[in-house]
């Protein structure tokens, strides 16, 4: 414990100079918004990685890696082919240009200025300051589990100790100070889940032993999850059932087309000065999220390796500890616990705090725009004291915000919960926004209906349709006596976002066909 003490004083004094690096740096909105747009490539490629990757996908999706095998393998081929190739080399250089073109500091700007929209800028922003303090929670979740589990803390004390560390360097750095911390911890984070790999592929006696014993504990699949589809632990469940569909189109697409649209993620793509330095970003994060999905995923799956050979039981069975029920975001930090010496825990547990602060910043960095900037600015070109005092009064109220979800949110809520964000940022934003990059046929009319038909529709599905979902908020069954008005059909086991993107492209394109173009100057 004294070894560890240290370390986290030093952990915790490297992350308080780099914010105050950032606040020394911060003098005006646009270092606040996008950190003066001269960002190092390395720095920016692990910042985005950090904040792409949290405790969500180590802690919540890890675990459902835990309960639903190595199908999970699937989102990290997603998260790199669409959340880094895709958003760098196709969205990320055009969006750079775009925002110097607009002078636009954060992604609602971005959209309403290209499409000469208030309400488009406004509703983005009211939109994110209502929705991202529940993938927010989702992450401060993750990391506070971790803390409860390795430092026997309470779970209150461990979810405020997490938050506060966050809101202080944010609140004074901007997204400069965000962008070197989260370089930083993005590294630690790195070097974790290649000691995590490494450990846990010894500890299970090598590559091939370990997916050996994995691909024969297939007899042990819980029957509920059979009767779903559920093939084994080490193989995809049968195509189109129940089980499948989760694992796709919740798990999968959800979150690996949603990172698209994700507005800390775009804001990203503004601090560096040109293409040629987000080419150089891209290597940087590819490695990055190989490393940080692909352990976390492996390692959450074979984790019933080893729950089998210590306790004669699997991840689901181990993680129902304390009479709440299987919990996904309990496997990791079990596993982590009781697998690996206590100074190697600590370790890991650092490595964790990394990724849900680099996460939680860039989240509440958002919020704080979003409310400050996009909502409350009178104009645009604002460069005042007081835009920042709305900054960070914005960013207390999401953090208070953030700090209520987290709450009351159920067991196992870190996957599903950030799988809706995803998907509603998707649903709302991607189709205009891929307009607003490529088709200068699009209209005003036409994002403005994508946008309020696709955030709809979607947020229904979620409340009344779909099962996974509606049965965390109650609404459905409040209201009907039952958890989906699908009843059991198929639809109450897709996810909103097979529904709601398909609607949303096809009425931004019809809508913007028979409406009238945008007209710009020359």
């Amino acid at each position: 414990m004294g070894v560890f003490i240290v370390i986290l004083v030093i952990y915790l004094l490297v992350t308080a100079f780099l914010g105050y690096l950032g606040y020394k740096h911060t003098k005006s909105s646009k270092d606040y918004m996008v950190a003066g747009g001269n960002i190092h490539p390395y720095v920016m490629g692990m910042a985005y990685g950090a904040t792409f990757i949290s405790t969500s996908a180590i802690v919540g999706f890890g675990g459902a890696a835990g309960f639903y095998g190595m199908s999970m393998l699937w989102l990290t081929f997603a998260n790199i082919f669409v959340g880094i190739f895709i958003a760098f080399v196709f969205f990320g250089k055009k969006t750079r240009l775009l925002g110097q073109k607009l002078g636009a500091y954060t992604f609602p700007h971005l959209l309403g200025a290209h499409f000469q929209s208030t309400f488009i800028r406004r509703w983005s922003a009211t939109l994110m300051s209502l929705v991202l303090p529940l993938y927010a929670a989702a992450v401060m979740i993750g990391g506070a589990r971790f803390l409860e589990q390795t430092l026997h803390m309470n779970y209150t004390s461990a979810l405020w100790v997490l938050s506060l560390i966050v809101l202080a360097y944010v609140f004074f750095g901007g997204l400069r100070g965000v962008v070197y911390t989260d370089a930083f911890q993005g590294t630690l984070m790195f070097v974790m889940m290649l000691l995590l790999i490494i450990f846990t592929y010894v500890k299970l006696g090598g590559v091939s032993v370990a997916h050996a014993k994995l691909s024969a504990m297939n007899s042990l699949v819980p029957a509920a999850l059979l009767k779903q589809g559920m093939t084994g632990f080490a193989s995809m469940p049968t195509f189109l059932s129940q089980n499948w569909w989760f694992v796709i189109s919740t798990l999968v697409l959800g979150v690996g087309i949603g990172v698209l649209a994700q507005p800390q993620l775009v804001v990203r793509y503004m601090t560096v000065k040109s293409g040629k330095e987000l080419n150089r970003a891209l290597v940087f994060g590819g490695v990055f999220i190989l490393f940080m999905t692909g352990v976390a995923f492996t390692v959450g799956a074979l984790s019933n390796v080893y729950f089998l050979e210590t306790s004669n039981t699997i991840a689901m069975t181990a993680s129902a500890v304390g009479g709440t029920g299987p919990n996904t975001d309990k496997v990791i930090p079990l596993f982590l616990t009781q697998a690996f010496p206590t100074w190697l825990t600590y370790f890991f547990l650092l490595g964790l705090l990394a990724a849900a602060m680099s996460t939680l910043s860039g989240q509440f960095h958002i919020i704080s725009t979003s409310l400050s900037y996009d909502l409350l600015a009178k104009t645009i070109k604002d460069d005042s004291y007081q835009t920042l005092r709305l900054a960070r009064i914005g960013l207390v109220l999401g953090f208070i915000a953030t700090v209520f979800v987290a709450y009351k949110l159920p067991v196992s809520i870190i996957a599903v919960a950030t799988a809706i964000f995803f998907g509603l940022c998707a649903a709302a934003f991607l189709p205009m926004y891929v307009g607003a990059l490529w088709w200068s046929r699009a209209t005003k009319p036409g994002a403005t209906w994508s946008m309020v038909l696709g955030t709809s529709t979607y947020i229904f599905m979620c409340l009344f349709v779909y099962t996974k979902e509606s049965s965390i908020f109650g609404l459905a069954k409040a209201l009907f006596g039952q958890h989906s008005l699908a009843g059991t059909g198929s639809l109450s086991y897709i996810d909103p976002l097979i529904i709601a993107l398909p609607i949303s492209i096809l009425v931004f394109i019809v809508v913007s066909l028979f409406t009238k173009p945008l007209s710009r100057e020359a």
